[in-house]
């Protein structure tokens, strides 16, 4: 498949193959490492819904922080000749974060260091999104946004097959399987992502140039705040397409991160066995490889907006099957639904924002998407936790979300059919 890709595009796809590893990691075994640390009678140890309390509000600091810089970040890194400092920067250090994480042997030291982490891979990826115009073409956009997300789901496999086996080997399943100390099984996953996620981004780095940019000019710090709030305001009262775009893809972003985000809680509440979760968590890694694939293969004969509706339509379904969720067989065919779409939905919304926005001004304009992504994240999880306080099942919190791919399919077609302000 990496046939048809300029060198500079095969680059740009490496580095969703190295940063998928880190979220792999972040959605299945930091979470477990995290409860390992916290949760006890010893001292310093707290209560599993003290701990649970506390891990959600690091994510939501995370989310936070994410949605209040990347403006400035993206702003920043437009600028001639910045993209590829800010960017070999942001990694760095999330790389140097993560390997830390492997060595903090307090829950709350664990935490920081997690959250500072994730700051700077989600400003990495912000950076990297923007570089969508400089690496390719518009017309191949959608393909190759598409093949990012395909080879990142299924290259994350890799590292995280190897820290899955630390962990299981640390003791992590059983004490009879226990070969190694559990403080040395966390500090090899982790270090085993943070290598891989080094150096496959590598080719990115010495391959990349930044062709858009605006010019550097004195007072840039004032003025790239004034620069994001005009911006702001001609995408509020001008610019409708990107705005009803930005809407819609809050709306249906907000069903997909909080799917991903709670898949274990989901299988959890159901009663369902852990392994079997993560089995099933690994082979959606692999559907979403096979189905980003397929529509990267469709985004040659038809336009972008069809095949997000498509996706979103698929996500829709897959909310209302939830209602029939019991069994792991039946968790499996979620899972399976969510991958058939999974990295499809992000990988086209990025390169259709990629055509409908300044190409000079991309990383403002990714770090505005950003901050419609990140924020999303906040009113899923109200929703869920709305419906679990209320008494519901975990079958109606998550068939409730399907509210919000409806609203985002209207607000697309909307988008779709108003005059983009650059025409």
């Amino acid at each position: 498949m990496f046939k048809n890709l300029t060198k500079t595009e095969k680059s740009w796809v490496l580095y969703d193959v190295g940063n998928s590893a880190f979220t792999m990691l972040a959605c299945s075994l930091i979470p477990i490492w995290f409860k390992e640390l916290a949760v006890g009678t010893a001292p310093g140890q707290i209560s599993g819904d003290n701990a649970t309390a506390y891990y959600a509000l690091a994510v939501a600091v995370v989310t936070i922080i994410v949605a209040l810089i990347g403006p400035v970040v993206g702003a920043l890194a437009d600028r001639k000749d910045m993209k590829k400092i800010f960017f070999t920067t942001t990694v760095a250090l999330g790389v140097a974060g993560c390997i830390l994480n492997g060595f903090a042997t307090g829950w709350l030291s664990f935490l920081v260091i997690y959250v500072l982490a994730k700051v700077f891979y989600s400003s990495s990826l912000t950076i990297y999104d923007s570089m969508l115009n400089d690496v390719t073409t518009e017309e191949r956009m959608d393909e190759v946004s598409s093949y990012g997300y395909a080879w990142g789901y299924i290259g994350s496999c890799i590292p995280f097959i190897l820290a899955l086996g630390a962990y299981i080997i640390s003791g992590g399943l059983s004490e009879d399987l226990m070969l190694i100390s559990p403080r040395l099984g966390k500090i090899i996953g982790f270090t085993v992502t943070a290598v891989w996620w080094m150096l496959v981004t590598l080719p990115l780095i010495k391959n990349y140039h930044q062709k858009n940019y605006t010019e550097r000019t004195k007072g840039s710090i004032r003025l790239v705040f004034g620069k994001i709030f005009g911006t702001l305001k001609n995408i509020a009262l001008h610019d409708r397409k990107v705005l009803f775009f930005l809407i819609a893809f809050f709306l249906y972003i907000d069903g997909v991160g909080t799917i991903i985000d709670n898949c274990i809680n989901i299988g959890t509440d159901l009663g369902l066995p852990t392994v079997g979760q993560v089995i099933f968590l690994l082979a959606t890694q692999v559907v979403a490889w096979g189905g980003s694939l397929v529509f990267a293969r469709l985004s040659r004969k038809y336009d972008t907006v069809p095949l997000i509706l498509v996706c979103i339509a698929g996500y829709f379904a897959v909310c209302l099957y939830a209602l029939t969720l019991k069994t792991l067989v039946h968790f499996g065919i979620l899972a399976f639904g969510v991958g058939c779409f999974q990295g499809s939905i992000q990988s086209l919304s990025r390169s259709y924002y990629s055509k409908i926005i300044p190409p000079e001004n991309s990383g403002e304009y990714f770090g505005i998407y950003d901050i419609f992504s990140k924020g999303a994240s906040f009113l899923g999880s109200a929703v869920l936790a709305a419906v679990k306080l209320a008494g519901g099942t975990i079958n109606i919190a998550v068939a409730s979300l399907a509210v919000f791919f409806a609203l985002g399919f209207l607000f697309l077609r909307i988008s779709d059919k108003t005059k983009s302000a650059r025409a």
